[in-house]
């Protein structure tokens, strides 16, 4: 399967996801997108159409080497977790992003489960 053909699904499944999966005010939707070099996590009020918080590998915060694996993911779930209870968060929708839940997505997840987030 070529590298656009992968695009290609992983972009249709997310628009389904999507479709299901809307974050409010109350409980914003914590969407994750992943590059062969980096990984991002945004909280976001669909609603106001507003990114709450953001973090990613390419911050000074999250000090790591590479930020295309598994502990770089651990780190920004960690940062994530902590801005968003930070700014009185607590419960969200998780919004894989039409990845697979497994490796670095999981990372992520399991990190800002660990740091105080419930979804």
């Amino acid at each position: 399967m070529s590298k656009p053909e992968k695009y290609e699904k992983r972009k249709k499944r997310h628009l389904r996801i999507r479709q299901t999966v809307k974050g409010t005010a109350e409980r914003p939707r914590l969407n994750v997108f992943r590059s062969s070099k980096h990984i991002y996590a945004q909280l976001i009020d669909d609603v106001k159409g507003e990114t709450i918080v953001a973090a990613s590998t390419l911050e000074n915060d999250v000090n790591v080497n590479h930020g295309g694996n598994k502990e770089a993911a651990k780190k920004v779930g960690e940062l994530i977790a902590k801005r968003a209870v930070e700014k009185g968060y607590e419960s969200v929708v998780f919004d894989r992003g039409g990845y697979v839940y497994h490796g670095r997505v999981k990372a992520l997840a399991d990190a800002a489960r660990e740091n105080g987030l419930k979804f």
